[in-house]
Parts: C-alpha cells; structure tokens; sequence
C-alpha cells in the first residue's frame, strides 16, 4: 500500500512536524509556508496537507482559516491536537545572558510573552519554529529560537530555558485537508461552515444562530472573519457538533443555504481526543437504544 502524501510547515523539528508523525501510512512533505502548503493540496502535489488552525493560547491561526474560507476549495478530513511545549534554544556555548536576539514562528512568539520580555531581547520573526531554529544553528551571533525540543535534536541546539509558554494546558489543533472526500461519519464528528450574508441587517447573526438552536444543534466555535470587501463585510465561520450525514444536520445546512448569499462547507470529520473514542462508544449504544425503543412502538402500530 502506497503511503499517503501529505504536506506540512516545515523545516523538520516543526510543531507540524511532530503532528504529521502522528498519522499512519503517511509520506511526510515540508512546505515553506501554509500559503505554499494549501497551495500544493490544490494542485495534487500532495494528496493532503496538515495546517495548524487553532491555538489554546492565541486562538485562530487567521492564515490557515483565510486560505480555507477565502482562496481554495479544499475540506476538512481530520484534525490532530497535540501540546505545545516551547524551549529557549541556542548554539553550544551560548548562555542565556548573552543572547540579543530571538526569533521563532510569529504565534509561538505570542505564546510566551511574559518570559520574552523579562528576558529583554530583541524579538524576530520566522516562517516557522523550526526554520528559527535551522536559523540559530547557523548562525555565529548570539541568538536563539523558541522551538520544540525535537528541533533542538535535529539542529544541535541546546536548551537555556524550558516550557517558557505563558500558561500550562498549552496545545494546538491541527486539521488534514484535502481535495474532496469527506470524512465517514463516527458517531462524535464536527461540521465546520462559513455563513456569508447577503446584507448586513439587524437579527442576521440571530436568524443563522437560531437554525441550530431550534434543532438542538450544539456549536463550538463561532467566529467572524472580514470577507475583505471593505471594513464591516464580515463573513461566521461556524463548528458545531454532528456530521452532514446526520438528517437533522443536513436539514440545518440546507435551511442556510435557502436563506443565505452562500453556506461554504469546509469538512465534517472525526472529533479527536483522549475521549473521544469513549464518546463515540457512548453515541452508538444511545442510537442502538434509541432504535430499540421507536421500533417496539411502531410495532404496536395497528394494521
């Protein structure tokens, strides 16, 4: 069986690196950014892509979600979380104090402020963690890289600060996108949408959120994103629980596509988590009772 390509934020030693090791059967391919990475999904150079698209810390990766909304017709197969835990890395021989400048993938700097300003350096940006740190191995000046520690193997850094996020529970969610197929249905599955209205009116958000509300639809995450026609031109993307394979969520969807400018679908697909099995085990059995139950009284129905 030929293994899966799929494209990830490289170099080696990234976050997505690390998320992309944890799927099966797969031909890993680095990408130098996610604008290059959507890119080779939608020309078939790679079959798939996994892109970061939330953080516990710094919320929505805004690239990733623009190139999905906005630039490509691309869906969402799967997402793989995994904890984030960010190292201070530099050359052998490089103390902490010496260090002038640091430099990292713009969200990773984000999610330890606290710890860069009290160290006082100057702050730079790089297209990844990982390339910040191919950057720092190098270079002679005294820099250093917010990275991961796999980074720092791959490069022959050393680490002169541990676990320097701002908060514990640190993690970020990463989706597989591909070119078409949608995710079979598990029985614990998220729907991701994007709502674009045709006129800004009051009660419009009220009129999309009471879709779901009326069919006791429960949402995740909802967010508005400029469509960038001009400032107030806003666009709702939308998680929520259930699959397009479900009746009632298919119902919802087709109510909004009636009654809005346009409903973008962008995946519906496996929840994933330490209990997410357990929660679909727990779905299963609810369905199989509950068709127990409608079947014993339609089978008092007279003739």
């Amino acid at each position: 069986m030929t293994a899966t390509r799929v494209g990830y934020l490289g170099p080696e030693g990234s976050f997505s690196h690390e998320a992309v090791s944890t799927l099966a059967d797969v031909d890993p391919v680095a990408c130098d950014s996610l604008t290059d990475l959507l890119d080779a999904v939608s020309d078939g150079s790679v079959q798939q892509g996994l892109v970061p698209i939330e953080n516990a810390i710094e919320g929505t990766v805004s690239a990733t979600i623009d190139g999905l909304v906005f630039d490509h017709e691309l869906v969402i197969e799967r997402e793989v979380v995994i904890p984030i835990r960010l190292h201070l890395l530099a050359r052998p021989g490089v103390v902490l104090g010496d260090v002038t400048v640091v430099r990292s993938y713009v969200h990773a700097l984000a999610q330890c402020r606290g710890f860069l300003h009290t160290l006082g350096a100057t702050v730079e940006q790089s297209t990844s963690t990982s390339q910040a740190a191919r950057e720092v191995a190098g270079s002679n000046a005294p820099l250093a890289a917010v990275a991961s520690s796999l980074a720092g193997e791959l490069f022959g850094l050393v680490s002169l600060a541990t676990d320097i996020e701002d908060h514990p529970g640190n993690a970020t969610r990463f989706v597989v996108v591909g070119r078409d197929a949608v995710a079979a249905p598990t029985g614990h599955d998220r729907t991701t949408i994007v709502c674009f209205q045709d006129a800004d009116r009051p009660g419009s958000l009220y009129g999309i959120l009471g879709r779901f509300a009326a069919r006791d639809i429960n949402l995740t995450k909802l967010e508005s994103r400029p469509t960038k026609r001009g400032l107030g031109d806003y666009c709702f993307v939308i998680e929520f629980e259930g699959h397009v394979a479900d009746d009632v969520v298919a119902d919802c969807l087709a109510d909004l596509q009636a009654h809005l400018a346009r409903v973008k679908f962008l995946g519906s697909y496996p929840v994933s988590g330490d209990d997410a099995t357990e929660r679909r085990h727990e779905v299963a059995e609810a369905r199989k009772l509950a068709t127990a139950w409608i079947q014993g009284i339609r089978a008092r129905v007279r003739r």
